[in-house]
């Protein structure tokens, strides 16, 4: 597989939307008359484009004309955050090569946010009646894999911590999956009190959210 350069006797694709809901991207397009097949490349935001390398990047997705009449667009869920963009290039063939078509008016790209990720957490408290400890189960629900480093929690005896800051704070030792997340129970004593943060507000703020459940 090779690009070949966009020429007047090559297809080209045109009048490319996009359009985000619930975290999955709609992407529509005009399909030139005889082309049958499109390759898909969805890659960060900011970053160099795929048509500007000498040669077409891996994680392409072979798109037909058919599947696209099927369900009126292209549709991807969106496991990413922040920019993501997406180009479509026309699928030719010669000799019984693949070439992808490489345009350089950007008319084949489009550029979507995928806005921040949720991070739903609950902290649920259990005491014994003749305990002096009681026992914390945390539920972290990720709509995007989280790493370990992104949040911590952070105990205070006598009321809830401020800030990550305000008691003594602790790491998680393992990363989020998407959905949910049931964490092993701890146990902390009978006045203590626990909240969820970010390691880094700043940071990563830009592409989270964190909401109590």
């Amino acid at each position: 597989m090779r690009y070949i350069e966009h020429s007047p006797d090559l297809p080209a694709i045109t009048g490319i939307t996009s359009r985000v809901e619930d975290r999955t991207c709609t992407l529509r397009w005009h399909w030139p008359d005889g082309l049958q097949a499109v390759y898909i490349h969805k890659g960060p935001g900011g970053g160099e484009h795929p048509e500007e390398d000498s040669r077409p990047p891996d994680g392409l997705k072979l798109y037909t004309r058919e599947e696209y009449k099927a369900v009126g667009g292209y549709y991807d869920r969106l496991e990413e955050i922040g920019l993501v963009v997406y180009t479509v290039f026309a699928r030719v063939t010669e000799n019984g090569e693949t070439l992808l078509v490489r345009q350089r008016d950007g008319e084949n790209r489009t550029t979507v946010s995928a806005g921040k990720a949720r991070i739903y957490y609950a902290i649920d408290r259990k005491r014994g009646l003749f305990r002096k400890e009681q026992t914390v189960h945390m539920t972290i629900t990720a709509e995007v894999p989280v790493g370990r480093e992104v949040l911590c929690y952070v105990k205070k005896r006598g009321g809830y911590p401020a800030d990550k800051e305000d008691g003594i704070r602790f790491p998680f030792v393992q990363d989020f999956a998407p959905g949910r997340n049931a964490l092993p129970p701890i146990e902390i004593g009978k006045d203590d009190h626990i909240r969820i943060f970010f390691t880094d507000g700043p940071k990563y703020g830009r592409y989270y959210e964190l909401v109590p459940e």
